[in-house]
């Protein structure tokens, strides 16, 4: 896309992309981190990655063995 723009249009969008970014709401990570990890561990007894799946609801449970002679 920026190969048929000319120097001048892509240093517009630029400056329109900064116009937007400077309007932002910023807020500190010390104020954000604990609400994330908050948020994280609420979550956590439900996450199968930590928790783990039951054998017999794994839909990637192998279906057979493999037997090679």
């Amino acid at each position: 896309m920026a190969r048929d723009m000319s120097d001048k249009d892509i240093l517009k969008m630029e400056l329109d992309q900064l116009k937007l970014e400077v309007n932002t709401p910023r807020t500190a990570v010390s104020t954000t981190a604990p609400e994330i990890i908050a948020f994280v561990e609420g979550l956590s007894a439900e996450d199968p990655l930590v928790k783990g799946v039951p054998e017999d609801k794994n839909p990637f449970k192998e279906k057979g063995g493999c037997i090679i002679t």
